[in-house]
């Protein structure tokens, strides 16, 4: 069992006694003349326009992700589920009728 001394002894050895030089251009370099003020000038006040990417979205749209964010986690996993097998769906479909429109010589090129 460890006496009480020997936990002041274990802590006063995690101490660390350096001492930075905080003139050193090494450890702490100066900044680049005018980057405070150039990161400043690109600092707007909070507006209250939607961004772009918002606004160029129909209702119908806005109300898809309010939906889409309503849902927890697992209906939102059952949902692109049901969205991968639709898309493999359409993919099988898609191939039956490029299939046919081969046999059927629909897209052919005409010969000049």
């Amino acid at each position: 069992m460890a006496s009480p001394n020997g936990a002041e002894d274990f802590g006063s050895s995690l101490l660390c006694y350096e001492k930075l030089d905080r003139a050193s251009p090494e450890l702490w370099p100066e900044q680049l003349p005018g980057v405070v003020e150039f990161a400043a000038s690109f600092k707007n006040p909070i507006t209250n326009s939607p961004p772009k990417w918002m606004a160029e979205l129909e209702s119908e749209d806005i109300e898809m992700l309010k939906e889409l964010g309503s849902l927890t986690t697992a209906n939102l996993t059952e949902k692109v589920k049901g969205l991968q097998n639709l898309a493999y769906q359409l993919g099988l479909e898609e191939s039956r009728e490029m299939t046919r429109g081969k046999f059927l010589n629909i897209l052919e090129r005409p010969k000049k």
